[in-house]
C-alpha cells in the first residue's frame, strides 16, 4: 500500500512476534519482523518504520542497547515490549529514548490502544487517514501549543511546533518525541503548574498510560539535561514539589 505505515516488531519469541505483526497488519501497517538486534537495527536503517516493537531480551544485543542504537538514526515511535517487570528496567527503557512500556503478558487490545495514542501525537510526517484507527477523543486532547513561540524570556529559547524542531542560542536541540510533546505542553501553559498527571493525559493522550508517574520525571529529566548542555543557566523547566513543573519563561 503506497500510503500505509511501516512497522519494525523486533521479537525472539515467534509466537508472540507473528501475533503482534498479526495485529499491526490489520491496523493498516506494512510489517517486517526482527529476531535479533543486529537485524532489528540493520531493518530500521533500511525502511525507516514509523513504529518499532521491542523485546528487550534478544539473543544477541540486549534491547536497551537496541533502543539506544535506533535514537541515533531514528526518531520512529518505540515501544518496549518486554517480559521485565521491574521498574528499573522500564525507567531504563524510557531513559534510551522508549516512548511506551508495555508489560508481557499483554493483551492485543491493549498494544492496540498504546499504539493508537501515540499516533494521536501531532506528526508532520503522517498521513492523515492511515494506519491505526483514531478513537474520537483524540480531537479533545490535541495539543494547544501555538505555531512558533520564540523570545521565551532572557535566555533565547525557540520552539516551533510545525517543525518540531526546538532551538537555543540559535542552535537545534535534538529532542525524542516526548520530550518535545512535555516541552510544547508546558511551553504552552506558562506560568503554570502542571501536574505530572495532567502530563501523562496531555503527552500520552490515552487513558493507557505507564503505570507510574515517575515516567514523567524521567523523560522530563533528559529533557532538562538536553536544554542544560546548551544554555548552563536556564531554569525554564521548575518542579513544584508534590504537585508536577512549571514553565518559567524568564529565568533569573
Amino acid at each position: 500500500m503506497m500510503n500505509a505505515r511501516t512497522a519494525v516488531v523486533v521479537e525472539d519469541d515467534r509466537d508472540v512476534g507473528d501475533a503482534i505483526s498479526q495485529l499491526l497488519d490489520l491496523a493498516g501497517f506494512d510489517v517486517v519482523v526482527a529476531h535479533t538486534g543486529a537485524e532489528a537495527l540493520a531493518l530500521v536503517h533500511e525502511v525507516q518504520p514509523d513504529l518499532v516493537t521491542l523485546d528487550l531480551t534478544l539473543p544477541d544485543i540486549d534491547g536497551v542497547e537496541v533502543c539506544r542504537r535506533i535514537r541515533t538514526t531514528s526518531d520512529c515511535y518505540v515501544i518496549v515490549v518486554s517480559g521485565r517487570t521491574d521498574e528499573v528496567d522500564r525507567l531504563v527503557g524510557l531513559e534510551v529514548g522508549a516512548d511506551d512500556y508495555l508489560v508481557k503478558p499483554f493483551s492485543m487490545r491493549e498494544l492496540q490502544a498504546r499504539v493508537a495514542a501515540l499516533f494521536r501525537r501531532p506528526r508532520t510526517s503522517d498521513v492523515m487517514g492511515v494506519g491505526v484507527e483514531q478513537p474520537a477523543v483524540a480531537d479533545a486532547r490535541t495539543d494547544p501549543t501555538p505555531g512558533p513561540t520564540r523570545a521565551l524570556g532572557c535566555s533565547d529559547l525557540t520552539l516551533d511546533r510545525s517543525s518540531r524542531e526546538v532551538l537555543v542560542g540559535g542552535e537545534e536541540i535534538d529532542l525524542t518525541r516526548t520530550e518535545f510533546d512535555l516541552l510544547a505542553h508546558l511551553v504552552s501553559n506558562p506560568g503554570v503548574v502542571v501536574a505530572r498527571q495532567d502530563l501523562m493525559r496531555a503527552v500520552w493522550a490515552s487513558d493507557f498510560v505507564p503505570d507510574s508517574t515517575h515516567v514523567v520525571d524521567v523523560h522530563l529529566a533528559n529533557l532538562r539535561r538536553k536544554l542544560r548542555r546548551a544554555a548552563a543557566s536556564n531554569e525554564w523547566i521548575r518542579t513544584i514539589r508534590g504537585v508536577g513543573f512549571r514553565f518559567d519563561p524568564c529565568c533569573p
